[in-house]
């Protein structure tokens, strides 16, 4: 008798082959979602690491060529030193301050500012470094309005 009630009704579970399907389907779906985030997340920090390295390879670079730069004015100074009668004589021929520009990029530069000094003994040095800074060199172009509220 309970046969004929389920089957009247037009009710009848069946907890078989479908739900589980059903789950190992949304489980798939899951999985292949988490690894396409990945992929992309991966590929985003691996093109951050690029530009992170050309970076601080195009720093390291600019910073051996002004490395260069100042053993050269210190044995410009030196030389200078020894030939000078004065010290008057040796800031005309030197001068008070110099910069270098050296270019890590379209954008930025290294520039580097020192002020000349006349040894008073042995051993004191013939310049001080008043900056070593990166500084913007090129124009940044903005692509779109700016909304200035009054």
């Amino acid at each position: 008798m309970n046969e004929n009630k389920s089957k009247k009704s037009g009710l009848s579970f069946s907890s078989g082959i479908g739900s589980s399907s059903l789950l190992v389907i949304f489980v798939i779906l899951c999985l292949v979602s988490f690894a396409t985030l990945s992929i992309v997340s991966a590929n985003a920090d691996y093109k951050l690491s690029k530009k992170v390295l050309d970076r601080t390879s195009a720093y390291y670079t600019a910073e051996g060529q002004a490395q260069a730069a100042l053993a050269a004015l210190d044995a410009e100074l030196a030389a200078l030193y020894a030939d000078s009668s004065s010290e008057t004589a040796y800031f005309n021929a030197a001068k008070e301050e110099r910069s270098y520009t050296f270019p890590l990029s379209d954008m930025q530069s290294l520039k580097v500012s020192v002020r000349i000094q006349y040894p008073k003994k042995t051993g004191d040095t013939f310049y001080s470094i008043s900056s070593w800074q990166v500084v913007i060199t090129g124009e940044l172009e903005y692509e779109g309005t700016l909304n200035v509220i009054k």
